[in-house]
């Protein structure tokens, strides 16, 4: 079958491989569609530490149920399901405590373990979702990072009526712009390029800042009434957002940290203690899927919006190595099988 392969980092391409069985607990797919995503494109670049070669890519994937267990009840040959890719151990003390996508052993797909951008996978049964047959399924794979824009969104205890000031306008920051919307907060995304910025504005999200042309932290005063933000969410990974967060932030105010810094940040751990701020990280998502899949069946998130565009499983290197080279040029892509 085919599959998607980085042989090491900077070579990837379309390979045959022997076709994937079903495992033991496990539920046969036929891939129809994955979705391209950041981690992939680190791991192309040999920036991923996590990464190990050679490696099937693909951690967003949606397919058709092809085989099941004799005892399955729950899911028939033909459902669509989309996969959650974080396969825990449920046994170390994050598991233990419903913490399981941290869990210390988690292997995820296209990262510690073969991914799923080939033509089969078979994955555990539990860790598969029903998909409403309304979602296309070049849109389905979106549902995975909008998981992890939820968590993120989750983690910092969001309510409605809240400011909420996300930094980066990718697809996780503009994704979970739009949950905080979902749920009643005021979300304010800040990003240094205006494209972005305009896409944010089309999304129904009235406050945007560009922190290079304007005074952001002013900007966000006048918007809160002098309050500042009581939930930041840094999603961007660069260190001037991250150590910005703690100043955009209201007293007794909480940060979400989802971004991924390149290297460890300084911060000012006094003004933490004077504002008493709680700040958390944000890391993949635990028992989002239905939620996820639910709001983009009914509208009431547009992930379409962040389609660059989709492409077949031949493109698919081609793809990896110009975004790669050229990101400006793309938000989210997808590819059909």
């Amino acid at each position: 079958m085919k599959s998607v392969c980085l042989k090491q980092p900077g070579e990837i391409s379309l390979v045959d491989i022997p076709p994937t069985r079903r495992g033991e607990g496990e539920i046969l797919i036929k891939v129809r569609s994955a979705g391209i995503c950041g981690s992939d494109i680190g791991a192309y670049k040999g920036v991923n530490p996590l990464v190990s070669y050679p490696r099937i890519i693909g951690h967003e994937i949606a397919g058709e149920v092809i085989e099941v267990p004799d005892d399955e009840v729950g899911l028939m040959p033909g459902d669509r399901v989309i996969l959650e890719p974080y396969v825990y151990c449920g046994h170390c003390y994050p598991c233990s405590i419903g913490h399981t996508n941290c869990c210390e052993n988690l292997t995820v797909r296209g990262v510690h373990i073969e991914g799923g951008m080939a033509e089969y996978v078979s994955h555990p049964r539990h860790l598969l979702h029903k998909v409403p047959d309304s979602i296309p399924w070049n849109l389905v794979p979106m549902a995975e990072p909008l998981v992890i824009s939820m968590h993120a969104v989750k983690q910092s205890e969001t309510r409605a009526g809240e400011h909420v000031v996300i930094f980066g306008a990718g697809q996780i920051g503009l994704l979970a712009a739009q949950y905080a919307m979902a749920i009643g907060a005021i979300a304010i995304v800040v990003d240094p390029v205006d494209e972005r910025l305009a896409l944010a504005k089309s999304l129904g999200i009235a406050h945007t800042i560009n922190p290079v042309s304007s005074d952001a932290q002013e900007a966000i005063k006048v918007i809160t009434k002098g309050r500042m933000a009581e939930v930041v969410i840094e999603a961007s990974g660069a260190a001037p957002a991250i150590r910005n967060a703690i100043d955009y932030v209201s007293y007794a105010g909480r940060i979400s940290l989802v971004g991924w810094p390149k290297n460890d940040i300084a911060l000012p751990t006094a003004l933490i203690t004077k504002k008493e701020l709680t700040i958390r990280g944000s890391r993949n998502s635990v028992g989002q899927f239905p939620e996820s899949l639910r709001l983009i069946a009914e509208g009431k998130i547009n992930v379409a919006a962040l389609l660059t565009k989709s492409v077949s499983i031949d493109e698919t290197p081609a793809t990896v190595v110009d975004i790669a080279e050229h990101p400006e040029r793309y938000l989210k892509v997808t590819c059909l099988f």
